[in-house]
């Protein structure tokens, strides 16, 4: 279906090329609008009421686009909207942490078709992709849904991304890094990757806590930490991709080693791993603690929702962690609220769900470190739907791609 292709590489002249980008900016509208009138779409694309009218037939002879009732009128006849058909266009996103990763197939009104699977694995699994299109493959069977209709595959993953030739050079091995490469030679759709942080960021900017924000900060609180970043109303990827990178700054100038390969980043201060690694230490201590009650004969099934569990429980040592943790966040980000001088702050990932326990000393640190010109109109808040956020930024960017005149 050459409306759904890369036409880099074809030859569509004349009125063929025209008709294309047409069709492809009627699905954008379609797509970023839910319902339109053939009216408000001829005038959008600069074409007559007649030639919109016959595009909108084109498409719906391929299934794409369906007619969806009528609308309000204005002294003459009712509109008739349209629509995107909800069985029409598929794509496979995923998302990956440090040792698991996410699966959902979503369509072309960001819904789920079906439960988010999880799979064990990680970035430097060499049985990544194959894992993938396996249980990709499953759910569509699942709830009978063509491949064919499936357009688009992709990918939000930690590391340094570059997202323009979807290659993670954080992956060991440098034969797996291109990640891009693979999942096209697997899946044998059109492919995007980015960082993981990113996708979250852009989820929260288009669906969530960030949406009307033009200038936000994403944080992804988990066993590492990840910040996307929104800048004049876009996601900012930097000029090589990397941009966000604020856990691999320095923070302790002879601290512990990171898996970067460097000591004393921020990382090795804030993340959950760290949370998890403090706890074990007090518990073996024999330090007084409700933590120390459940988990001296059992530490390695210790968990941060545990941490997390015991502060709002009023556990002292469980609250110190947590403070210890915030306070060195809201140090770093009052480096970055100075320099970007943001509207917002959106929290999500594992550590969030302290809520106030984490909120109070990030808050704290900052009313200490930044000027309060900069950081006084600063809304911080926990985001509500985390643990989808990266699914739909990726799912977003996908139809974007698809419904865009090129993509790479």
């Amino acid at each position: 279906m050459i409306l759904l292709e890369n036409i880099k590489d074809k030859k569509l002249t004349g009125n063929a090329l025209k008709n294309y980008r047409r069709k492809k900016k009627i699905l954008s509208l379609l797509y970023e609008n839910d319902t339109l009138s053939a009216t408000y779409l001829s005038k959008q694309i600069g074409v007559s009421l007649p030639t919109a009218i016959s595009l909108l037939k084109d498409l719906g002879g391929s299934k794409l686009v369906e007619v969806r009732g009528s609308g309000e009128s204005k002294g003459g006849r009712r509109p008739t909207l349209f629509g995107l058909k909800r069985d029409s266009i598929f794509v496979i996103s995923c998302e990956l942490g440090r040792f698991k990763g996410k699966i959902g197939v979503y369509n072309s009104h960001n819904e789920l078709v079906a439960p988010v699977t999880v799979v064990g694995t990680s970035i430097d699994d060499v049985n990544l992709v194959d894992k993938l299109y396996a249980e990709a493959r499953q759910i569509l069977v699942d709830n009978d849904i063509d491949y064919n209709r499936v357009f688009a595959v992709g990918m939000a993953m930690p590391g340094l991304v570059d997202s323009i030739n979807g290659i993670n050079f954080t992956i060991k091995e440098e034969a797996f890094r291109n990640v891009a490469e693979r999942l096209t030679m697997r899946f044998g759709k059109m492919v995007y990757v980015n960082n993981d942080a990113r996708m979250e960021a852009y989820g929260e900017f288009v669906f969530g806590a960030a949406k009307d924000h033009n200038d936000a900060v994403i944080i992804n609180w988990n066993w590492g930490l990840g910040i996307g970043l929104i800048l004049g109303g876009k996601l900012y990827n930097g000029s090589t991709g990397f941009a966000g990178e604020l856990s691999h700054t320095k923070y302790n100038e002879d601290g512990d080693l990171c898996i970067c390969g460097k000591r004393g980043c921020l990382e090795t201060v804030v993340s959950a791993s760290v949370l998890i690694k403090r706890a074990k230490e007090a518990i073996k201590e024999g330090k007084i603690s409700q933590l120390t009650n459940r988990f001296q004969h059992k530490i390695e099934e210790l968990q941060p929702e545990d941490v997390i569990d015991a502060a709002k429980l009023g556990d002292e040592l469980a609250i110190e962690l947590l403070n210890d943790i915030g306070q060195a966040l809201g140090k770093a980000l009052s480096n970055t609220i100075q320099l970007l001088n943001p509207d917002i702050i959106v929290i999500g990932g594992i550590v969030s769900r302290a809520n106030q326990y984490i909120l109070t000393p990030i808050q704290q640190a900052i009313n200490q470190h930044c000027l309060e010109q900069i950081s006084g109109n600063i809304e911080i808040v926990i985001s509500d739907n985390w643990e989808q956020s990266g699914l739909l930024g990726i799912t977003a960017k996908l139809f974007q791609k698809l419904f865009s005149d090129m993509y790479k």
